[in-house]
């Protein structure tokens, strides 16, 4: 017995190994079994295989052949020279579109768990004014891209106050801020978040600022520049009831305090980035400004629809 105990492990595994399964299963002690069971063999293991076996017909495991066309639209979610999804092909089998019956988290989904497009601009929407129409290439892989607009706050209409800017944007979901400096600068931001002024720093990796006009675009053709988030999402929006918008502590800050409440300042570099030419104000050349406008914009929701982001984010990490 102990030496059968101490025997190497790789010469245990070959004896085995060496066993026939008829020798394996001997019938000495057992009776005989006459009906024959067919074995189904599979070119490749899938995952949800192993849960699919219980509790149902083989006949409902064995799936018939797919469409050409389905089998395209698997194909988009492959590839071949890829050598992770080579390496896991060969255990789990070709990757599918909507494995285990979910589907697979992407950009056309979730588009802003990624960061902002600076070079694709969205299409005009029916029923956009001709100042919604300004903003409206901005949202390109946004919530808000094809979604109508409203105008929830309007500082010349409502009050330059902290306290009545945010009784008309908390909780409306995600919103674009529009501003115009009295030296005629037409700037803005979109918060993702939205605000509910609670005080948090609410974070989010889709957040830009953005300058309308030709004069600071990556291309004459563009309709303005955005300047995205940098350093991750932390911080992008400051949501703090005793201020107005705040993109980060310092790139885009408009406190509205009682003594100035038309000043706006900017700082760029340490949460959005700069121009591409340096220059680290949206401003320009100016680290302040006096406004002249200052609007935001949220999305039309329809009585009883779902709206993202209404409330605190205490442990959001996204």
């Amino acid at each position: 017995m102990m030496r059968f105990l101490l025997m190497p492990l790789t010469t245990l595994c070959f004896i085995i190994s060496s066993i026939s399964p008829t020798a394996a299963f001997s019938p000495t002690h057992t009776r005989h079994v006459t009906t024959s069971i067919p074995i189904t063999s599979s070119t490749s293991l899938k995952l949800g295989d192993f849960f699919n076996s219980f509790g149902k017909e083989t006949k409902d495991n064995v799936q018939a052949a797919t469409t050409s066309e389905e089998s395209e639209q698997d194909d988009e979610y492959y590839d071949e020279d890829d050598p992770i999804e080579k390496i896991f092909g060969v255990f789990f089998g070709k990757k599918e579109k909507n494995p285990m019956g979910m589907s697979r988290f992407g950009r056309e989904r979730f588009p802003e768990q990624y960061p902002p497009t600076v070079n694709e601009w969205a299409d005009p929407v029916d029923g956009d004014t001709a100042e919604m129409a300004l903003l409206r290439p901005f949202l390109k892989n946004t919530n808000l891209e094809s979604r109508g607009l409203r105008l929830t706050y309007d500082a010349n209409r409502d009050g330059w106050d902290p306290v009545k800017f945010h009784g008309k944007v908390d909780r409306q979901g995600g919103g674009i801020v529009y501003g115009v400096t009295r030296g005629g600068i037409q700037f803005g931001g979109y918060n993702p978040k939205g605000w509910v002024g609670y005080g948090e720093a609410r974070g989010s990796i889709a957040a830009f600022l953005f300058v309308i006009g030709s004069r600071n675009a990556r291309s004459s053709s563009d309709p303005g520049i955005k300047l995205i988030k940098v350093g991750g999402p932390g911080l992008a929006q400051m949501d703090l009831p005793e201020s107005g918008p705040s993109f980060s502590p310092d790139a885009l800050v408009i406190p509205m305090a009682a003594n100035n409440p038309r000043v706006a300042r900017s700082k760029l570099g340490s949460y959005y980035e700069r121009f591409p030419d340096g220059t680290n104000s949206l401003f320009g050349k100016d680290a302040s400004v006096q406004l002249k406008e200052l609007k935001v914009y949220h999305g039309v929701y329809e009585e009883g629809e779902y709206i993202p982001f209404t409330d605190a984010e205490p442990f959001a990490l996204y």
